[in-house]
């Protein structure tokens, strides 16, 4: 159950079931989505948007930090790209997630060592 929420034994949700469960409107989840690179759900032939159980456990987390722990944005993201959650990493998706960000902050690494 990350971040205090039960997410229902599905594998896609639409947007207002991720608002319902997040407890924020549908526009929060799609300027979120403008916010931060690693949100990008699946759309559909009609454009309508597909969760999947790690997107609705990293919107989870990024509730967390914007609403509970009162990061702004950019702090959000630069923690979501430095200490992957265990919650998220649950799940197939969230597992894949928390590879992108290690390969991400690898490729960084790498990018300043051949500065050096």
């Amino acid at each position: 159950m990350p971040f205090g929420i039960e997410i229902p034994d599905k594998a896609y949700f639409k947007i207002g079931e991720v608002a319902r469960l997040i407890k924020v409107k549908p526009y929060v989840l799609r300027y979120w989505e403008t916010e931060f690179a690693v949100l990008k759900p699946q759309k559909g032939k009609s454009g309508q948007r597909a969760y999947s159980r790690g997107d609705v456990a990293l919107l989870a987390e990024i509730r967390h930090l914007l609403y509970d722990r009162r990061y702004t944005i950019e702090g959000a993201r630069k923690r979501l790209r430095r200490t992957p959650e265990p919650e998220a990493a649950q799940t197939a998706d969230g597992a894949r997630e928390v590879l992108r960000r290690v390969r991400r902050d690898l490729e960084e690494l790498v990018q300043l060592v051949d500065k050096a």
